[in-house]
């Protein structure tokens, strides 16, 4: 379905975006991702990729940092390409009620997950414009859709990301680019994990599917998107969240 193409992730050698790497290689795809420090973890997904007949590359890059971004994916275009299909998928999250965030720490999240993204969608803008064909896709939540006591900052990030996916798609849809949105909804990852028990059980009741995703059932749906089949997808938010938010 993607032989041939090359694709870029950020924040790609755990959880969702390994499942992404993961996909589409196996769809054909020569594929670059992005990490942000775990070199163990990297490897172990470019090991995984070695199943594929397709090019793939790992550089360890810090989406907040705009020249770090800007090298990165001159590097990554150098190995493997031009670049038909981004994933901006890097994110973090730090949960603390709104009156004891402190500046830095709402400004760590966005600048990961918002001002991350658009960095990386910055770098290789001129380039889809050039092909005139292109799929970005952006890793948002439902929490962006629907708010979540605790998370001011990490769904003031998602919820940008969104606004950023539409005027991205407004602006490049003349050019054959398409730019959606994915929300999940409770994912198996390491961030789920991490949650306290009684936590990850208010939430898992509140799902109506009465589980969380699967990652590599959020990749499925960012590599459609990211396909020749999605052609006429663009500026759309598409749930997955098992009813979370309806």
């Amino acid at each position: 379905m993607l032989k041939g193409q090359n694709a870029l992730v950020t924040g790609g050698s755990r959880g969702i975006g390994r499942a992404v790497v993961l996909e589409l290689a196996k769809q054909g795809a020569n594929v670059g991702f992005f990490y942000a420090g775990n070199r163990q973890a990297a490897e172990e997904t470019l090991e995984l990729l070695a199943a594929y007949p397709v090019k793939a590359k790992a550089l360890q890059v810090n989406v907040a940092d705009r020249a770090q971004v800007e090298e990165a994916v001159k590097a990554m275009e150098q190995e493997l390409g031009p670049i038909q299909i981004l994933v901006n998928n890097a994110g973090r999250t730090l949960d603390k009620l709104t009156p004891m965030l402190s500046d830095e720490d709402f400004d760590s999240v966005l600048d990961v997950n918002l001002k991350g993204a658009f960095y990386v969608t910055r770098a290789l803008y001129r380039g889809f414009m050039r092909q005139k064909y292109g799929r970005i896709v952006f890793v948002s939540s439902v929490a962006a859709l629907m708010g979540n006591p605790g998370q001011a900052a990490y769904t003031a990030s998602k919820a940008g990301l969104i606004g950023l996916t539409k005027t991205v798609a407004k602006e490049l849809a003349k050019r054959g680019v398409t730019c959606n949105a994915v929300a999940p909804g409770f994912v198996e990852t390491d961030m789920t994990g991490a949650m306290p028990e009684a936590a990850r059980s208010a939430g898992l009741a509140a799902v109506p599917m009465g589980r969380m995703a699967r990652p590599e059932e959020i990749a499925s749906l960012c590599v459609f998107l990211a396909s020749p089949q999605a052609s006429y997808i663009t500026g759309t938010v598409i749930q997955a969240d098992g009813g979370l938010h309806m």
